[in-house]
């Protein structure tokens, strides 16, 4: 079982976690999920996680501390610890690398940052590892955490319920069809690729190869 640990400003953003795959592979204990709140573990009665960047700018940026402190707490006493810190200049997020972690680490720990970002001191005490999802910005790493516990639970046996599923998935094709064989949308018909219907598996299996992503 791969335990994930997510380290968030907005705990309740992860309601994606509760449906689907998701919810039977922790309801099977095939993963864990623990949600930590970043404030929780800020210092003074106000609970303060963020501050102004130093030399100016927008937005504020996450403090070391609160971070610091739980990663410590969870990787007490656990020697199989991988920490990711969500990047705009991190590394490709990708299908291989999403198996890799899955058979490497017992416990994922997931730092979603928000705002300007995290204080880069974060990255070198806790050693972690910086990760993009894509060209592009967004306003926290809470939507890649998910999509990289989706993607890294999936390549674990019995989450999708059978080797096939995960063998015969969307990794091998771009395009897959189901019942009806033709379907007529404005006097127009849009028929199911004749090989699929064939039988013949070997055609079928090249047919898939050259339509993979």
């Amino acid at each position: 079982m791969v335990r994930f640990h997510i380290l968030t400003l907005f705990p309740n953003s992860f309601s994606y976690l509760n449906e689907s795959m998701l919810k039977r592979a922790v309801k099977n204990r095939k993963i864990a999920v623990k949600i930590y709140d970043i404030r929780d573990f800020a210092k003074g009665k106000h609970k303060v996680a963020d501050d102004k960047p130093y030399g100016g700018g927008p937005g504020m940026v996450l403090k070391v501390e609160p971070i610091v402190k739980i990663v410590d707490k969870i990787r007490r006493g656990k020697k199989n610890a991988k920490v990711i810190l969500f990047a705009a200049d991190g590394k490709q997020f990708t299908n291989v690398y999403a198996k890799k972690i899955s058979k490497t680490y017992a416990d994922i720990i997931l730092i979603a940052g928000h705002y300007e970002g995290v204080d880069e001191r974060v990255a070198k005490i806790l050693k972690a590892e910086k990760i993009s999802i894509g060209p592009y910005i967004l306003t926290g790493g809470e939507l890649p955490a998910m999509i990289v516990i989706d993607a890294t639970a999936r390549q674990m046996k019995g989450v999708l319920g059978t080797h096939e599923s995960l063998e015969e998935s969307r990794e091998t094709s771009s395009e897959v069809y189901t019942r009806p064989e033709i379907i007529v949308h404005k006097k127009r018909k849009y028929a199911v690729p004749k090989i699929l219907l064939s039988g013949d598996h070997k055609k079928i299996a090249e047919w898939r190869k050259r339509k993979l992503y």
